[in-house]
């Protein structure tokens, strides 16, 4: 940590000092090259990785999962460490910094997941073949036939896949386990149902080589499955539960902060108590014009929920939810067009069921095309209710992802969101292509969530969709509440329920589908409040330094050309000021 601030005063010096983009130095030249040349041996060793980034010269095989495979890993890292620690930071230009910083840093953060982290030996979700195939299916980067020879190498190597699973996977959390055994009954449907239209599109002599190791993979599927279920399981008796002192550690590492853990949690309890005091102001306004003629109550709580309820009525079911999610899309676009809020992408978006073999998790995501990718379609894809769920569960779930809450989704995972976000991500042009590879959850949380408050605070959707918007706001400070507490002090289902479900206004079902992923995950729903406060902060310091001129369009613009980086280098970029009364509150 100390290290990371001795680059940021030259960098801060530099940025300040010199206004205009200098010649590439000897010096940024040599660590274009150290960069390119770790890039090159990353992507050749993580060929799931490179799939998914758009380069597609190793797609006919599998990360390597052996204790060679993390011994070769651990060596990487610890060689380019020391080969950075070569360089003179102080002699390379404002980007060039910017770039070493986001590799070192995750070069320290790869050794922390190996050395200290250790999920390979206790989270058998990691383990889950299913989206290495999916990538090569999913995009239409080559012809069908060429994909399909991708497709047959990775069938192959499943097997060893999970021959590593067995061998290092030791007393995982019984939760992990249970999701693993769904996941990978997703993935022999992904394999036996959804691959099959592909392996028909091939020449006949394809389609046998191609269904042989299908087959294969499938029977070595059902045999992991099996004994997922009768060896695994039954020992299964780890801690989901990181810890304090590992919490911390992947904290700081994935938020890439100095910030403790104590006042980001700190900050979300306070800012609970003020948009639940915002939300009751609006209630106050919305209740009589959704209820006519009843009594508003008195009491705040039973007053937001009651409006709450109300809106919940207006809502989509299985059948409906992608096609209004796709109707959103187009109304969504149109309003930030008119406004001119910031420029529009002219990528391809499509909204898309999420796959079985993916669901569990999480209820939607973003699936943008790889850094590398030419011409790729981003994929929005929403999670309907499984078909075991009961009615009154489906109903549970369409109460809290109703109208108005589909559309504040919309605005998250597409536009302005993650879509428009990742999009012009991908136009950023950067000295090398760390900060492609290497990009930051923080800014890409930070940006979605402060893109549901600033549409909000245009108008769009009116107070309803304002309200929706606000209980999304709690859930992003429970998400983090509820990270630490849970990870770090202890914190029950009971409670984490309760907390959700009373103070977040959230229904059961969401609550139980947010404990299960708190557990599963740890310090990535933290990353939705910090990543806010940090976007939050740089408008203002932006507002502070344009004054009257301040255009909301160029802010934007400006802050999402720089590609997916962390929040702590744009004060440094774009020359902002010290925020008066610096505060890490809303």
């Amino acid at each position: 940590m100390q290290y990371r601030h001795l680059l940021l005063l030259p960098l801060t010096l530099v940025l300040f000092i010199s206004c205009s983009r200098d010649p590439r130095s000897a010096e940024d030249m040599a660590f274009e090259q150290v960069a390119a040349r770790f890039l090159e041996r990353y992507l050749a060793t993580h060929p799931e990785d490179a799939t998914a980034l758009g380069d597609h010269r190793f797609d006919a095989r599998l990360n390597d999962y052996s204790a060679e495979g993390r011994d070769a890993d651990r060596a990487l890292y610890e060689a380019y460490l020391d080969t950075l620690r070569g360089i003179a930071v102080e002699s390379l230009s404002p980007q060039h910094m910017i770039d070493y910083d986001i590799l070192r840093h995750n070069l320290e953060t790869g050794l922390f997941e190996q050395q200290e982290l250790r999920e390979w030996e206790w989270n058998p979700l990691a383990y889950n073949p299913g989206n290495a195939i999916y990538t090569l299916i999913a995009r239409e980067f080559a012809p069908v036939s060429e994909r399909m020879d991708a497709v047959a190498g990775r069938l192959r190597a499943i097997p060893a896949l999970l021959d590593a699973a067995r061998t290092n996977l030791k007393h995982p959390p019984s939760m992990h386990t249970e999701t693993a055994i769904l996941q990978n009954d997703g993935t022999i449907a992904l394999l036996t149902e959804t691959l099959q239209p592909f392996i028909s599109q091939c020449p006949e002599a394809q389609q046998k080589e191609v269904s042989a190791a299908r087959d294969t993979a499938v029977a070595a599927l059902r045999s992991f499955g099996d004994w997922l279920k009768t060896d695994l399981l039954p020992r299964s008796s780890g801690d989901f539960r990181l810890g304090k002192d590992l919490y911390e550690k992947k904290f700081h590492l994935r938020l890439d902060t100095d910030m403790n853990p104590d006042v980001l949690l700190a900050l979300a309890e306070v800012d609970l108590e003020s948009t639940t005091e915002k939300m009751r102001s609006i209630a106050t306004t919305l209740h009589p014009r959704l209820m006519p003629g009843v009594p508003v109550p008195e009491d705040p709580s039973v007053l937001i929920r009651s409006v709450l309820a109300r809106l919940a009525d207006d809502r989509p079911d299985d059948a409906t939810i992608v096609d209004q999610a796709r109707a959103d899309l187009k109304e969504v676009e149109g309003f930030v067009a008119s406004k001119g809020l910031v420029t529009m992408p002219t990528e391809p978006i499509e909204i898309i069921v999420m796959p079985e073999f993916q669901r569990g998790v999480a209820v939607a995501y973003c699936d943008s095309p790889g850094a590398l990718e030419k011409n790729g379609k981003t994929f929005f894809a929403i999670s309907p209710t499984p078909e075991d769920w009961t009615p009154a569960r489906k109903e549970s779930f369409y109460r809290e992802y109703n109208d108005y809450m589909l559309k504040n989704l919309t605005v998250h995972e597409a536009i302005p969101g993650h879509f428009l976000q990742l999009a012009a991500a991908n136009r950023c042009k950067a000295p090398t292509l760390v900060r492609s590879v290497m990009s930051s959850g923080v800014f890409a949380e930070g940006w979605a969530t402060y893109c549901e408050q600033m549409m909000a605070d245009e108008g769009y959707g009116g107070l309803e969709l304002k309200m929706q918007m606000l209980k999304m706001h709690l859930r992003l400070l429970i998400n983090a509440i509820i990270d630490q507490r849970i990870h770090a002090m202890g914190m029950t289902e009971r409670e984490a329920m309760a907390l959700m479900m009373e103070k977040g206004f959230q229904e059961e079902g969401e609550a139980a589908g947010k404990w299960r992923r708190a557990c599963l995950t740890s310090t990535q729903l933290s990353t939705y409040f910090f990543g806010n406060i940090k976007i939050n902060e740089l408008r203002r310091r932006a507002e502070q330094k344009a004054g009257d001129v301040f255009s909301l369009k160029a802010f934007h613009d400006e802050l999402l050309s720089y590609g997916t980086i962390s929040p702590k280098y744009h004060p440094m970029i774009m020359k902002l000021p010290a925020e008066h009364g610096a505060t890490a509150s809303l």
